[in-house]
């Protein structure tokens, strides 16, 4: 089945991305990133910001969004059965507009990918092409929230995204 991502979820003076690869399918039915209520995302967020998932979702993105940090994710369609990275078709899948982000958000210095196939995609598909200054960003693989990384505890996940998102002051 085809794929869309949602819209990037930002301001334009964000100094932070964050990147997935593709919404899952609860994710694209309920137009929300991380609606999977197994998908550590929120509650990472609400250990670091206050934005957890007991919060009503439009105020966890403008509490993210005063933060300086913005949502989207590294593909703009692919074809996926279901949710899981692992089943996104590699030769379908076609990466949002970068360029036209990073010059419409000046301030983005730190991109952290929300785990591997996010980090691999961008990689693969976006950073060849792309025309951002040289060392203007910098890349960070953070361990993925999804239920798929179950072998790493909800505490270690919590104290990684902080020490990276820690970097950055708002």
């Amino acid at each position: 089945m085809k794929r869309c991502s949602l819209p990037a979820v930002s301001r334009p003076d964000a100094r932070v991305l964050i990147l997935g690869s593709m919404p899952g399918a609860l994710s694209l039915q309920e137009q929300q990133y991380y609606a999977q209520p197994r998908n550590a995302f929120w509650q990472v967020m609400g250990e670091l910001f206050g934005a957890g998932r007991e919060m009503p979702y439009e105020t966890r993105l403008e509490t993210l969004k005063q933060r300086r940090i913005a949502l989207w994710d590294v593909l703009a369609s692919c074809y996926r059965a279901g949710s899981l990275d692992a089943d996104i078709r590699k030769g379908d899948a076609v990466a949002n507009d970068f360029d036209a982000f990073f010059s419409t958000h000046p301030g983005i210095g730190r991109v952290y990918f929300n785990g591997a196939t996010a980090c691999r995609f961008y990689e693969r598909l976006v950073k060849p092409g792309l025309a951002v200054p040289g060392g203007r960003l910098r890349y960070e693989r953070l361990p993925s929230t999804s239920p798929a990384n179950a072998a790493m505890r909800l505490k270690d996940k919590v104290r990684v995204w902080r020490a990276a998102l820690s970097q950055q002051r708002p």
